[in-house]
């Protein structure tokens, strides 16, 4: 199959993306661990139907044009150690490698150097499998690939952007969890919508501040990978991170947050691995939200003690 889409992971982000670009028309092949959910489909994307078009297996091909890399942050490096086809891959996974604090793009070019790039926006699994109105952004230096990736994946419903800035692309998509985690604790303890703004509003800064200290670019976080991605993270239902941080607000633990959202949470690993980085740079860049995120999901801080941390932060210009 040397003219077909891999998709590398039958999660419902995978999945969705699977069926998308079946409905595009490209041949597609998707990877699964465990190919034998009912139908082909992953439970958490209820009433989708998988095209007869998709080849679901666990068996990856020779050949393909192009790779979707969907596995969670956490399983990247597992999975970019398969035996994958020769060709571009493209990363579809948001956050950071907990182990070394590493973005996607990172990982890869360690690992397996090649072409590559970053597909991330504000994009719920079960809308795009809908066929639903959503854009996205595709961000790599070559703007060759960035026009061979948007002609393969992009469709006039899913509309794809090209970004020159794959660092501000991934800081945005990794710390977006983060602020949502803080949003969703936020609304749950009770200190209501005017706080909530505020969380996203700094968070946007700070996302901002970061990607500009890593070499990214600050435009990048007020597009689709940043500010496009807050709004949709830290207000809609289906957001595991904005639940988890509803839970967390609500009382609960963070393990036992974790625990009922039954599926993979970034930015519970994505807060330390983005403070970390902030940390190591000269000087450090100021991540506030993310700190009191980071202690609150450690057991360092009540939620209480991180809300006072902040709000003692002096005052200052914007």
């Amino acid at each position: 199959m040397n003219d077909g889409i891999l998709v590398v992971g039958a999660g419902a982000w995978g999945t969705a993306l699977a069926i998308h670009c079946a409905r595009a028309g490209r041949p597609v092949t998707l990877w699964a661990r465990n190919p034998a959910f009912p139908g082909g489909i992953n439970p958490r994307l209820p009433g989708a139907a998988l095209p007869a078009s998709i080849t679901v297996t666990s068996r990856l091909p020779a050949a393909a044009a192009i790779t979707l890399l969907a596995t969670p942050m956490q399983h990247t490096r597992a999975a970019l150690a398969m035996d994958l086809p020769d060709a571009p891959v493209v990363l579809c996974m948001k956050g950071l490698e907990a182990a070394t604090a590493l973005f996607p793009l990172e990982l890869l070019q360690s690992l397996r150097p090649g072409p590559a790039a970053v597909l991330t926006g504000p994009n719920f699994a079960h809308e795009v499998a809908a066929g639903l109105p959503a854009a996205a952004i595709v961000a790599c230096a070559d703007p060759a690939l960035r026009q061979f990736v948007m002609g393969w994946v992009g469709t006039r419903e899913f509309r794809l952007y090209g970004s020159a800035d794959p660092i501000g692309a991934q800081v945005g998509g990794a710390a977006k969890n983060v602020i949502a985690i803080a949003a969703g604790v936020a609304i749950a303890a009770g200190l209501g919508e005017n706080a909530r703004a505020a969380v996203v509003t700094r968070g946007l800064a700070e996302i901002g501040r970061l990607a500009e200290a890593l070499g990214g670019r600050v435009a990048t976080v007020a597009g689709l990978s940043g500010l496009g991605d807050l709004m949709l993270t830290c207000t809609g239902a289906a957001s595991r991170n904005y639940r988890l941080g509803l839970a967390i607000g609500g009382g609960a633990s963070p393990a036992a947050a974790r625990r009922s959202i039954a599926a993979a949470v970034e930015g519970m690993d994505a807060a330390p691995a983005l403070l970390a980085r902030a940390q190591r740079l000269t000087p450090p860049a100021a991540c506030p939200v993310t700190a009191a995120v980071a202690a609150v999901l450690a057991a360092e801080m009540t939620v209480a003690e991180a809300l006072a941390s902040v709000l003692a932060r002096p005052e200052r210009e914007e």
